[in-house]
């Protein structure tokens, strides 16, 4: 090509195209060239949505959560056996409900409803193999809920910690990142991906690795008791308890290294009883449960 040519070459930078140089019909430049401008209804619609996004989540305390579900939550009984629909179905709701408000929402669901990995180890099983099958546990119950979360309106993207491509992404934290401001409920399977480690450790690590400003976990009773209230009547409940008080009066409410994990990294924790309207009191900061915290 002589030096007075000025016809665009493929891959040359800072040349402008030359009048006589024809685009190719069906490129990616045709089409940017053809494709029409956004309506301006639309722009409007769009900046109308975004405002009411802003307007509904600005009740809300924490704009990033990690919420831990144990497995009983999903079978609707404590001790029971498999997924209960109708009670999959009303909890899919409710965190759909939470996550239009605007909060970022990373989930990790236990798997004790199909297997407890620490039962099987009990009864004779090598304690590694009986954790791994306690993460698949996981996986599964977290199919569910985002099958559920879909129904219900929610975006949800499943992350494990053990590698299933053909049914959920690896997990990558700044990829869990991503999909979190993208507005997509992030559900977190396979707990650490390595046996002896609990599903609330996961939990809590998933929390800190997303620099979330809270971790919660809802479970079977209003919060935190210095006696277990189902056997004790007068089982006194605490509103706040620091995180050394917790594991030296071993309240067996979370896992402790869960709660040394937290303690270390100064992540405050929420305990509260699964029932209708509770996750949503708690993003917005109402006084429901227990925290746990510094002293």
């Amino acid at each position: 090509m002589s030096r007075g040519d000025t016809t665009l070459r493929r891959g040359a930078p800072g040349r402008r195209r030359s009048a006589d140089c024809k685009i190719p019909p069906g490129s990616a430049a045709a089409r940017r060239e053809t494709r029409a401008p956004t309506p301006r209804w639309l722009r409007a619609q769009v900046h109308v949505s975004r405002q009411r996004l802003v307007s509904d989540s600005g009740d809300l305390k924490y704009r990033r959560i990690v919420l831990k579900l144990s497995g009983e939550a999903l079978c609707g009984k404590e001790g029971g056996f498999g997924i209960d629909t109708a009670t999959l179905k009303n909890t899919a709701k409710e965190i759909a409900e939470v996550a239009k408000t605007g909060v970022q929402l990373g989930l990790v669901v236990g798997g004790g409803n199909i297997f407890r990995g620490l039962k099987g180890a009990s009864e004779g099983m090598d304690r590694a193999q009986s954790d791994y099958m306690g993460m698949l546990a996981t996986v599964i119950n977290s199919l569910a809920l985002q099958d559920a979360l879909e129904n219900s309106g929610a975006k949800t993207r499943v992350m494990t910690a053990l590698e299933i491509r053909d049914v959920a992404e690896p997990y990558i934290r700044r990829r869990a990142i991503r999909h979190l401001e993208r507005g997509y409920v992030v559900v977190f399977a396979a707990g650490t991906g390595n046996p002896y480690f609990s599903t609330d450790t996961a939990a809590a690590l998933r929390a800190m690795e997303i620099r979330a400003d809270a971790l919660f976990k809802a479970t079977k009773v209003d919060g935190i008791y210095d006696r277990d209230p189902r056997k004790h009547d007068d089982a006194k409940m605490y509103h706040q308890v620091s995180y050394d008080k917790f594991l030296s009066a071993h309240l067996a409410v979370m896992d402790s290294t869960a709660v040394t994990l937290c303690r270390e990294n100064g992540m405050p924790i929420r305990v509260f009883k699964m029932q209708p309207g509770n996750i949503r009191a708690v993003a917005k900061g109402e006084d429901v449960g227990t925290v746990v915290g510094e002293d």
